[in-house]
């Protein structure tokens, strides 16, 4: 039926009865009538075909917006184009009537409806996930894989030798790839690609969106050869004694806001002098007999390496604090019956180390501002 159908039914009527009116304005108004009826009806259809439209996909996307709060970093966790994920949450805005993400700066936030989906989609998403995947088992007897952790260069002669024979013993034909900790981008990636399935680091501030449990907690000290002019010292280094230093570290300085060391120092506001960085952990305790160099380090650590070569174990400054060392691993392996076995098993290492080192059972406290995830 035509736009203008109410006004021939009129003109109709008014012949028929030989009406005299004056319908200035009326075919305008009728017009007007007829396109608000269609608009409104149209509106409500395209609304219902939205909703039926919200298949998991865009759950999925829109859930991993809401969290990221960043295009970009959607896309390299879904494995999409930039431009892609952008279409996309321009279509979830059309669909929903909402913005779902605004400026607050040069960062995007959630607006009210957003965060309401953000923990919609999430209970969603997982009963859905819950129902759908297999009720699968990990038996480590039978079981013929291989793990690949990344860990951190000090873990290297106190913590990975006993989880390599701990999965060694419960399963037997199940391998270990230990692999260095690679730079920050490929570490991220990998982890969301599947392709590393767990992380043990102590960097400061570890990424909100992995999934995390704390391992163990240790003093920090400094090692130096018996002739350092510090090795008598009794009682901790002071702040300046500790920056008047040459230092010798694992991590350089390049990477700073990945040390635990030179992270807590960014924050304080101050930055030691890096004379010396070597790329294996092992070989720290061969310069220091040959140098003056400090090295700063766990307790646990330096103690082992001060058994084995003529070294002197010293307190470090108390603005230092602890080291913390924690697990990540990312959300696409949390349910997964092989992971969880590993991380039972990183975990029963971790404790076995904390019996050893009087100060590993002190409650870890993260730097990061989200809540760090126990499991």
């Amino acid at each position: 039926m035509s736009d203008n159908w109410l006004w021939t039914l009129l003109t109709a009527m008014i012949m028929r009865n030989g009406m005299t009116i004056d319908l200035s304005g009326w075919h305008e108004i009728c017009l007007f009538s007829s396109l608000l009826h269609r608009s409104t009806r149209g509106r409500l259809i395209m609304m219902r075909q939205a909703n039926g439209m919200m298949d998991v996909r865009l759950m999925r996307t829109l859930l991993t917006l809401l969290t990221e709060c960043s295009v970009s970093k959607t896309a390299d966790i879904l494995g999409q184009a930039q431009p892609t994920v952008s279409l996309t949450l321009k279509r979830l805005r059309e669909m929903l009537d909402d913005p779902l993400l605004v400026r607050s700066g040069g960062a995007l936030v959630p607006t009210e409806r957003g965060l309401a989906l953000k923990e919609t989609l999430r209970d969603i998403l997982g009963q859905i996930d819950a129902h759908l995947s297999p009720h699968a088992t990990f038996d480590p007897n039978n079981a013929t894989r291989n793990f690949r952790i990344v860990a951190d260069n000090c873990l290297g002669a106190v913590f990975l030798p006993q989880l390599v024979g701990k999965i060694a013993q419960k399963a037997p034909n199940v391998g270990v790839d230990a692999s260095h900790m690679p730079s920050y981008d490929d570490l991220i990636s990998q982890l969301a690609d599947g392709s590393i399935d767990a992380v043990i680091g102590n960097w400061p501030h570890p990424p909100e969106y992995l999934r995390m449990s704390p391992l163990l907690t240790t003093d920090i000290v400094c090692i130096v050869r018996p002739s350092h002019r510090l090795a008598s010292q009794r009682g901790p280094i002071s702040m300046g004694e500790f920056l008047k230093e040459k230092h010798l570290s694992p991590t350089s300085d390049k990477r700073a806001q990945l040390s635990p060391i030179d992270g807590r120092l960014i924050e304080l506001g101050l930055k030691r002098n890096i004379a010396v960085s070597v790329p294996e952990y092992a070989i720290t305790p061969y310069v220091l007999t040959q140098s003056d160099l400090v090295f700063t380090t766990g307790r646990i650590f330096a103690e082992q390496i001060a058994q084995s070569f003529p070294l002197v174990v010293l307190e470090a400054p108390r603005e230092l604090g602890q080291m913390q060392f924690y697990m990540l691993w990312h959300e696409c392996k949390h349910q997964s019956p092989d992971h969880v076995w590993l991380r039972q098993m990183i975990k029963s290492v971790a404790a076995g180390v904390r019996v050893c080192d009087p100060t590993g059972s002190v409650p870890i406290t993260f730097l990061r501002s989200g809540a760090p995830v126990f499991v």
